[in-house]
This record gives C-alpha cells, structure tokens and sequence, in this order.
C-alpha cells in the first residue's frame, strides 16, 4: 500500500505527509485551502485540488483535518466515499466523533472498502519527529498490515490497539477530557492558593512531588506559568469534543457531573473569547474571574 492520498495540511497533518514522503510512499495531498498547496509541493507531496481523485488513486486515504463536521463534508458532500476504490482502506486519524463516522464507515465497509481509526495525541513538534501516540480502533489484521505506515507517523512503542471501531476516537476524547479537567482543577487550586497568600512557585514544587502530581503539573503548567496559553488547538474544538463526551455519556447513562463541568467551563470561555486557538483559554478565563494571574514568580 504505497499510494497515499492525504486530506489536511494543517499544522498537525504537514510534518505527518513529510514523514511518509521521507519513508518512501507516494503521496497525493489536498486541502480546502488552496494556499496550502506550496507547503504540500515543498515537503515532497503530489497536490490536487480534488479530493475524490485524490481518493480514487489511493490504496490509502489519510483524513487529518480539524473535525467531524470537516470529515463529514469530505466524506460526503465531496464525494471521497463514494471515490474510494474497493479494497483500499480509509485511514481517519482526526480526533472524531463515533455518532459522526459510523453511518460513513458502515457505507463504506458495504463497498468492500476497509476503515480504520488512529486519532493523534501530541502536537506540532511530536508530528514532525514522528512521535505521536495512536489511539486506534479497528480490525487486528488491518492493523497488522497497516503498522509500517503507522509506525511512521508515530511512535512505533505508543500505538495503542484501544479496540474495535469506536474504540480508538472514545480513548482519544477521554484523554483529552481528563486533560481539560487537570487544567481547570489545577488552575483553581493554583489561583487559591496564591489569593491565600501562598508563593506560586513553592506551591507548584509541592504539587509535583505529591500524590496530586501528573503529566499536567510536570509538563503544561511551565508553559501557562509563562503566559502560554497553547494556542496550536482552538476553544471551539475543545468544546466540541466535550459536547461528543457529554452526549455519549448520556447514551450510556454513567456519571458525568465533574466532566459536565468542565464542559460548562470550557463553554463559558468559548462565549468569552470566541472561537480563538487557545487550549488552555478557559484558565484565562478563571483568571479573568479571579482578578489574578498565574505567572512563574
């Protein structure tokens, strides 16, 4: 499977097509941006401005683009289902919807086309050195017969097989929930701490060495204590990945109420600042409500 059809040369999706042309495989790249075809030829990539002809020469198609309403209107309105050849295999690696691609990938797989799901965690510099986590979700021997290419784009020692269809974008959202959730109880434990007259610095020391310490207090909170707010993700598509959590938590009827939370953070901050890149913006606004800053003393 050498030909590769890439949808999405975005920050993450860029470096990832680079990595496959450097390995040797034949990639065709698109993207609705017309701008981005220079980036595409320059990293060594084939452009096309036709998505479904993109599809219809690929034994592979890579979908790496914002989110689930840009998948479905690739997918769909664009025609790429219905171009994708019997055989080939459609290879989603977008921090997706479950409810979003099912009806997709059940047209799919009665085309005699293969689906597979490898949402990303990481950012701009893991996918340039190749050292994302995969979170996939999909059949074992397809993933067996996929693990070269997979091992190009991430760390071939954090592919995680999470299980069936499904199961790769679930534990992708539900990283990124627990994520959000350290940010915001850890920026009010923070901003209480300093209003109580506590030095931010001796607090985040006693932090890390303690039983509340975790990848958040060891390796986000310098950036945020600098004024970092990580803006290579925006608001809007935090929120939109709480509200997929939220409503699968209410299909499966389990508790929801802190993550619920978090949600209604989060949403508050999007009202507030808009749909701005910033994955950490809802601290901003806790801040903004508290009247202080966190910054490294």
């Amino acid at each position: 499977m050498s030909r590769i059809g890439f949808a999405g040369i975005g920050r993450m999706g860029l470096p990832m097509c680079a990595n496959l042309v450097g390995a040797g495989y034949a990639v065709t790249a698109f993207d609705v941006r017309a701008e981005r075809k220079e980036a595409a030829i320059g990293c060594g990539a084939r452009w096309s401005t036709n998505p479904r002809a993109v599809a219809a020469g690929a034994d592979v198609f890579i979908t790496m683009v914002p989110g689930p309403p840009e998948v479905r209107d690739l997918m769909l309105r664009d025609g790429v289902a219905e171009a994708l050849p019997p055989e080939s295999v459609w290879l989603d690696m977008t921090s997706n919807s479950p409810e979003v691609v099912r009806p997709i990938r059940e047209r799919l797989l009665a085309r005699g086309v293969r689906v597979l799901e490898a949402p990303v965690g990481g950012g701009p510099a893991e996918s340039r050195d190749g050292s994302l986590k995969l979170f996939v979700g999909g059949e074992a021997d397809l993933v067996d017969q996929l693990r070269p290419l997979l091992a190009v784009l991430g760390d071939p020692d954090r592919i995680v097989l999470a299980g069936g269809h499904d199961h790769g974008y679930t534990a992708k959202l539900l990283v990124n929930l627990l994520w959000f959730g350290q940010a915001v109880a850890t920026a009010e434990a923070l901003l209480l701490g300093k209003s109580a007259g506590l030095d931010l610095g001796v607090l985040r020391d006693a932090l890390r060495d303690s039983a509340a310490a975790g990848a958040f207090l060891h390796k986000d909170l310098d950036a945020l204590l600098a004024g970092d707010y990580l803006r290579s993700f925006g608001l809007d598509r935090v929120c939109e990945e709480l509200a997929t959590l939220t409503d699968l938590g209410r299909d499966h009827g389990t508790p929801f109420e802190l993550s619920e939370v978090v949600a209604r953070t989060h949403r508050r901050a999007l009202a507030r600042y808009g749909p701005a890149d910033g994955e950490l913006l809802a601290v901003a606004l806790l801040e903004e409500e508290a009247g202080l800053r966190l910054r490294d003393p």
